[in-house]
């Protein structure tokens, strides 16, 4: 499949089935299907993100499935974020994929006219540094007090993520998409290309992750994939990240880990490895106790391996973090003073 193939599926069931929700106002595409060449092969370790506005938003967050053997992700969104361009411009989750997303369906003629606008001023230095502030607050927030009272899994997971935003400062600033999965691979072709090798490094110094090595991240996902079964065969209860962890999103989740580790990029793979592991513990500590507390072991001696053994580690690294915010926000504001794309 290629991605114009992927692309019309993605289109086929936004009009199939999006459009007849209730509530339903508009699709558009995300993530890292926005910018690839219409001709190039689409990966079965990618997903096609879907964005669906909507003025009935669902609780849960529909997530992957197959849609005729293409892999689609759907995430609704408010309808009201979409009524005027400083809501998205200053939005650095929002803003990118809107600025460069074709648009799928727009029932009130209202997001063509709202994208135009946003693409308008999307490299406006006034804009990008309020993206590049909204990701600074994201770090500061997620960081400054970490539940210690939750289980030392889900604590894990309140860290890293916070922590692994300190990679969308770079993204942003270059005018980049803040991805997820792949953020550490994405960031470092940017920090390589304005001679921020160090500030790289010390990216991967905050995670942990920057003196691991091939063997033992590889020891790593192997132990995660036997966990990552289980929690996809015993998983009950409805999370907003349910279908990460299942038969279908296997290919993303560890085909994709093992993909990075063969190109070397072992240490860029560590994030979303710790990632998945904390989410299928998450479900495996509600739904199949026995198996949680079973393969909790393989988890704690992969971060024990990376100096994480209690909530005390977890609160020393996000002080660290926060201690050295101000740091990275200087070197975040140099390539915002030296990105040749930015309308000063």
């Amino acid at each position: 499949m290629n991605t114009t193939q992927a692309i019309q599926l993605a289109n086929e069931w936004v009009t199939q089935i999006a459009s007849h929700e209730q509530g339903f106002k508009g699709a558009y595409l995300a993530g890292s299907i926005i910018g690839q060449a219409p001709t190039s092969s689409w990966p079965p370790s990618s997903d096609v993100d879907i964005m669906v506005v909507s003025t009935n938003v669902p609780p849960y967050k529909l997530g992957k499935f197959t849609y005729y053997n293409c892999l689609l992700e759907v995430t609704h969104l408010d309808y009201n974020l979409f009524q005027d361009k400083g809501t998205i411009l200053a939005d650095y989750h929002l803003s990118y994929s809107f600025a460069h997303t074709t648009i799928l369906s727009d029932i009130d003629k209202t997001l063509l006219p709202l994208q135009k606008q946003v693409v308008d001023d999307f490299t406006q230095l006034k804009w990008v540094n309020q993206r590049c502030l909204h990701v600074k607050h994201k770090i500061r927030d997620g960081l400054t007090t970490l539940p210690t009272s939750l289980p030392f899994h889900e604590q894990v997971m309140k860290w890293l993520f916070p922590t692994g935003v300190l990679t969308h400062l770079f993204l942003t600033a270059d005018l980049q998409n803040p991805t997820v999965r792949k953020r550490y691979v994405d960031v470092k072709q940017v920090l390589t290309s304005y001679r921020k090798a160090d500030v790289y490094e010390q990216l991967l110094d905050h995670l942990c992750a920057s003196e691991v090595t091939r063997s033992f991240v590889q020891s790593s996902l192997e132990h995660l994939t036997v966990t990552f079964d289980l929690a996809a065969k015993h998983g009950k209860t409805p999370f907003f990240f349910s279908t990460d962890i299942s038969k279908i999103g296997r290919p993303i989740a560890i085909d994709g880990s093992e993909a990075l580790i063969h190109a070397n990029l072992h240490r860029e793979s560590l994030f979303w490895i710790i990632a998945t592991y904390c989410r299928c513990h998450i479900i495996l500590a509600k739904d199949a106790t026995h198996l949680h507390q079973e393969r909790l072991p393989y988890f704690n001696e992969t971060l024990a391996k990376m100096g994480v053994e209690a909530s005390s580690d977890l609160c020393r690294l996000a002080a660290i973090t926060m201690d050295n915010l101000e740091h990275f926000w200087k070197q975040t504001e140099e390539i915002l003073a030296k990105n040749p794309r930015i309308k000063q």
